[in-house]
């Protein structure tokens, strides 16, 4: 039974990270977790996942499809901080060995409604050509320990993408903030594309 004066309100989010291009690579896998501000807590559902490894698709895309789903819901009481999921790509170099090929961060959508988010996706890069040959003989290329870090960071380039789509609510939001309005925006580039669906509860 619900209160008639909530002291938060409910962010749901679910769906899946659905695909992604990679023209130069193959046999990857992603990992993804939620960034998100002080007056937040996750309620339910899980913070962060890993998916199954996937091969190129044999259409003329050659798509790397995961179809990885993820089901979460936030409280919170102030919309600071609001979340983010941020995703890694990881496959295999050419001795074997586990290398980051992509990070990404996108905001969960703040309008309710049905949402397709295409994730720009970008690696560290050695600061020396001497460092780059280095790692790459050792197998061991520049990544971040904690690839949370990757929702503070802004103007990186980048050079391949994920796709994503997810269903989420709001629920007793408007109790609590303002109606916000983010005009859609499109990236073209190599992309990971994640949709996420909201609406209303």
């Amino acid at each position: 039974m619900a209160t008639a004066n909530p002291t938060v309100f409910l962010l749901m989010v679910n769906g899946q990270v659905e695909s992604a291009q990679f023209p130069e690579f193959d046999d990857l896998y992603c990992k993804y977790c939620f960034v998100y501000g002080q007056d937040w807590a996750p309620t339910s559902g899980l913070e962060e996942g890993i998916s199954q490894i996937t091969s190129k698709s044999a259409d003329v895309q050659h798509s790397l499809v995961w179809n990885f789903p993820i089901d979460i819901t936030f409280k919170s009481t102030n919309p600071f901080g609001w979340p983010q999921i941020v995703i890694s790509v990881y496959g295999p170099d050419v001795f074997g060995n586990d290398v980051v090929r992509g990070y990404g961060a996108v905001h969960v959508p703040f309008i309710p409604g049905r949402h397709k988010r295409t994730i720009p996706m970008f690696v560290p890069e050695s600061t020396s050509k001497l460092q780059k040959l280095t790692s790459w003989f050792m197998g061991r290329r520049p990544e971040y320990t904690d690839p949370k870090l990757i929702a503070q960071g802004e103007g990186r380039e980048a050079a391949v993408s994920i796709t994503a789509s997810n269903n989420s609510g709001k629920r007793d939001y408007h109790r609590f903030c303002p109606e916000i309005f983010v005009p859609r925006n499109h990236l073209t580039r190599k992309h990971l594309t994640l949709g996420r669906a909201l609406q209303n509860m």
